[in-house]
């Protein structure tokens, strides 16, 4: 008997990607990279996943309609967002800008909101969430707090214990503690009014962030990054089980 077409169909998650010079062979060219660890979640979660290149900095954002093919968005990590897009002047310890990669981020922030798909941030991407709900951004935290211990040394993650708030969709997903692995030298300051804090370090800093109001359906963003635990897919299968419930209301 022929399975049900509508079961077998695995979500479309929509991962957003950069652009940075890359050597292919004889070629040394402009490319649109993401590290496969994200794709590799998505997978392993039952999702498909695609890939969500910026254009030009004066190129058009995203338009509802071409989210719209999403079943959800992740919205995935890298550098600093602009501080001009929370009303700050950038310090010395802040990355460069990129100005291309924010405007198209932000957009596709709002097209998913607007249409009411599932989103996921992680590291870069719950701070951009932040920004771009109207909240702001500790530039670095070494200022705010003693020592690096969120990013121990260059290209090397740390192992941080998170306690998530009793009540989160945060702590439904993953328990009341957990390890994960940060890389990040800034983190949410103040918070956008349409969210609320999910889950802190040791030492306060804000660890997750979630939709303030639960009707809101999933819109989730974490400091540290899951791609890079293999055996713990926890978060990608929320988003992904998010995204194939959305679906099938759209359907009904």
């Amino acid at each position: 008997m022929a399975s049900n077409a509508s079961e077998e169909r695995r979500p479309l998650i929509g991962l957003t990607t950069y652009l940075e010079p890359s050597r292919h062979g004889d070629w040394d060219v402009v490319s649109a990279l993401l590290p496969a660890a994200y794709v590799d979640g998505v997978r392993a979660a039952g999702g498909r996943p695609v890939l969500l290149p910026p254009s030009g900095p004066q190129g058009p954002g995203w338009s509802d309609a071409e989210v719209s093919d999403l079943d959800a968005l992740v919205l995935t990590g890298g550098g600093d967002v602009d501080p001009a897009r929370y009303g700050q002047a950038p310090l010395a310890s802040t990355g460069s800008p990129n100005p291309a990669r924010d405007h198209h981020e932000i957009s596709l922030v709002r097209s998913a909101l607007r249409l009411g798909l599932p989103v996921l941030g992680i590291c870069r991407g719950a701070q951009l969430l932040n920004v771009a709900l109207g909240g702001t951004l500790h530039q670095h935290l070494p200022d705010v707090l003693d020592g690096r211990r969120h990013q121990a040394s260059t290209a090397t993650f740390a192992r941080t214990q998170v306690r998530t708030e009793p009540g989160s969709r945060v702590r439904e997903l993953l328990g009341a503690e957990v390890a994960v692995h940060c890389y990040h030298h800034q983190a949410v300051d103040r918070l956008a009014e349409d969210l609320r804090v999910a889950a802190r370090a040791a030492d306060g800093t804000v660890e997750a962030v979630e939709a303030a109001d639960p009707a809101a359906g999933f819109l989730l963003g974490v400091q540290w990054h899951p791609e890079q635990d293999a055996a713990d897919r926890r978060l990608f299968a929320a988003v992904v089980a998010a995204a194939r419930e959305a679906s099938a209301a759209v359907s009904r």
